[in-house]
């Protein structure tokens, strides 16, 4: 650890990674990294590993990671394809120490879990710790398709509903069921009974219900948050784009709008069949993000005025989750800095310092971040190396 200034997580009350173990996992054959609460910053070359550090942290909640890569394909390089990887972390939150691991095993396609030595669903990781991040691949968020957004924003909802991943899980379950059946018979395959369509359609309007009224009401509160603004980062306007989530957003309850989408659902089987897709459901909804002072879609702002927007909202969700209940997220943010004046660098610091969780920060530059002084703790990664970076404490 760095020396002299350690702050507890306990004493904090952050959620906050107090040690974090690699074995073959990217560029790195091991790795043990112990920190404290204070944001930790990680600078090197470009290619030295910083990124693969978040990148595993990432795997400390549910789904794909920041790279949505595949199980199979993290293991480190020169090693065959598929071999076994393994990540690590001790975490101290609300209730106190944990430990977590997940990774591939031998034999096993998926990577599994485990949560103080046992077994356990990635699922299961929603409740012990919530996880944002920043990339570059993001810059191009607000130009480029529905799906990266879509993926943002249920993001922004797992850290204020912890049971969304598990009903966002079970919809898309059952959505490919019901798509694959009808796909079967529009191949010339047997047609399958109806009960079996319409229970997997019941299916679909039971957790497609719920997963759209989280998204509305979490983005009304972040919403709320983003237009306050903070400091030189613009407001933000946000709501969600779909016909579910209008359905809510115009007033219906969610068993009202449950029983509309499962009416919508049957009358679309011949459409959908024909398609080869469900052309209805939360599955096809859009995050609108809006640049409040210019009242432009942020789709329309300048690179650096989406980037600022971005940075605005991620700011804003951890301030509103630290609110409702102490489940800041951790923060990954990539290559961030760099893309910031110093005006508005040197607001993110003091927010990533008020914030009641752990941040974790990638750069090329180190004076980049000496505008954290002792308020963070500083590693120099080289080719998969890190040390703690003496010259920034």
């Amino acid at each position: 650890m760095i020396g002299g200034l350690l702050t507890s997580a306990a004493e904090t009350g952050r959620p906050a990674i107090r040690r974090l173990s690699l074995a073959d996992f990217r560029c790195y054959r091991t790795l043990r990294l112990e920190t404290d609460a204070r944001p930790v910053v990680l600078t090197g070359a470009n290619g030295a590993g910083k990124t693969n550090i978040l990148e595993a942290l990432s795997f400390l909640v549910p789904g794909r990671g920041l790279r949505r890569a595949g199980a199979a394909d993290i293991t480190r390089h020169g090693l065959e394809a598929g071999s076994p990887w393994a990540v690590a972390a001790s975490l101290d939150g609300a209730a106190g120490r944990v430990e977590i691991g997940t990774g591939r095993e031998a034999g096993h396609e998926r990577r599994s879990v485990r949560i103080d030595g046992k077994p356990a669903k990635p699922g299961d990781l929603s409740g012990l710790v919530s996880a944002l991040w920043l990339t570059p691949a993001m810059d191009r968020l607000f130009i480029e398709g529905a799906s990266g957004r879509r993926r943002f924003l249920d993001r922004l909802v797992f850290g204020l509903v912890p049971g969304h991943g598990a009903e966002s899980g079970a919809y898309e379950h059952a959505m490919r069921e019901r798509t694959r059946l009808l796909r079967a018979a529009r191949d010339g395959g047997p047609r399958a009974d109806p009960a079996w369509i319409a229970a997997l359609e019941e299916g679909m309007a039971r957790h497609g219900a719920r997963v759209a009224s989280a998204r509305v009401e979490s983005i009304r509160r972040l919403d709320a948050a983003c237009r306050a603004g903070l400091g030189p980062f613009p407001a933000a306007g946000l709501a969600v784009e779909g016909e579910v989530e209008g359905w809510l957003a115009g007033g219906q309850s969610p068993e009202e709008a449950e029983e509309r989408f499962r009416s919508a659902l049957r009358l679309a089987r011949a459409r959908d069949e024909a398609a080869g897709a469900a052309t209805c459901g939360p599955h096809r909804s859009d995050l609108a993000v809006r640049h409040v002072p210019k009242n432009l879609p942020a789709g329309q702002c300048s690179t650096g005025e989406q980037k600022a927007v971005l940075v605005s909202i991620v700011l804003a969700q951890g301030r509103v989750q630290d609110r409702a209940g102490g489940r800041a997220p951790l923060l990954l943010l990539d290559e961030v800095a760099a893309h910031l004046d110093d005006v508005r660098r040197a607001a993110l610091f003091d927010e990533l310092c008020g914030l009641r969780a752990q941040s974790w920060m990638t750069g090329t530059d180190a004076l980049l971040f000496a505008g954290f002084g002792a308020r963070a703790q500083f590693f120099r990664v080289t080719d998969a190396t890190v040390t703690p970076d003496e010259v920034m404490t």
